[in-house]
């Protein structure tokens, strides 16, 4: 059996007469991606909260929208993504004051899928490291806190609150994700592994499937051919556009250079008994002149080939 959960993440950047934008430029455009989404065997779509109502313009409703996902060969919207990465006197998720506001914006996302069969809330739990610390275990809990209502909130709505990290975020080390994972609860919170930003943090995704994989609801699967030792995370507003010394930090599946053992993954989510939706996710692939198109189609023929044999591989108990 090959792995047919495969959902793409809503991160693209097209050509336009305008220059750069993301595909929801205009209703061809936007139904161009699709196509090609959809073209490649992708059965799941995730998006960001902003686009929501975006696309209920474009297509009618969210509901219209996610119908015209399945009319194309999707079985559905899988996860909607939110996030505060740049912190401010309203949100700021280690500051306990703003957290009403937080659950209140949750609360209104919640409202605006209902009706739909979305799976995960994906959050990034804090802002930007440099706004935030001196990150300690009482920051950790203040954040865990957070989560914890927003994760009992969105449950009553049949979504799961999972959390995404980022090399750049507050909580990036494995000793602070241990105390997170502690400070949460794991009938509320959740985890969702995206392989290339904990890489760069110098964490090894595989590793942390292993020990964590009974809270794990998804994953994001992108490469990096670094790792953050110089402490570019710090750097202000973003270390993704602005680091100092490395001016790209994401790659897709299956370029040469890649630190992200796949294979690997991939063997122990097949022994896990793990049975959710794998991610694709490319970010920032314009950067140096590259496609979304064809970093996609590269990414899509690695699951194909390379983590097809590996998924094979474990269910026949080789290696």
């Amino acid at each position: 059996m090959t792995w047919s959960k495969w959902s793409y993440m809503d991160h693209w950047v097209t050509e336009t007469p305008q220059g750069p934008q993301p595909p929801s430029f205009n209703r061809a455009y936007m139904d161009r991606y699709l196509k090609q989404l959809a073209a490649l065997g992708f059965t799941g779509f995730d998006t960001f909260f902003f686009y929501l109502p975006v696309y209920a313009g474009m297509y009618g409703s969210v509901k219209g929208f996610e119908e015209h996902l399945q009319e194309i060969g999707f079985d559905k919207i899988t996860g909607i993504f939110s996030a505060y990465p740049s912190a401010t006197k309203w949100t700021a998720p280690h500051v306990r004051e703003t957290h009403d506001r937080i659950v209140a914006d949750s609360e209104g996302i919640m409202r605006m899928i209902e009706g739909l069969s979305v799976e995960n809330f994906i959050v990034m739990p804090t802002s930007t490291y440099w706004q935030t610390e001196p990150v300690t275990d009482e920051t950790i809990k203040v954040v865990a806190d957070l989560w914890n209502r927003v994760g009992r909130m969105t449950q009553q709505h049949g979504v799961k609150t999972t959390c995404h990290f980022e090399f750049w975020g507050a909580i990036r080390t494995r000793e602070q994700l241990d105390v997170f994972f502690e400070y949460t609860d794991p009938e509320l919170v959740y985890a969702f592994i995206d392989t290339a930003q904990h890489t760069i943090a110098g964490v090894d995704p595989v590793q942390l499937f292993r020990d964590v994989k009974d809270r794990v609801t998804g994953f994001h699967f992108k490469d990096t051919h670094d790792v953050d030792r110089q402490e570019q995370y710090r750097t202000p507003p973003d270390p993704e556009l602005q680091a100092p010394y490395t001016k790209r930090w994401f790659y897709e599946m299956g370029t040469e250079g890649g630190l992200v053992d796949f294979p690997a993954l991939m063997r122990e989510i097949v022994a896990s008994g793990y049975d959710g939706w794998l991610t694709v996710e490319h970010d920032k692939a314009e950067l140096g002149g590259g496609s979304y198109a064809e970093a996609t189609a590269v990414a899509k023929h690695y699951i194909d080939t390379v983590l097809a044999e590996a998924e094979r591989g474990a269910r026949e108990g080789t290696r």
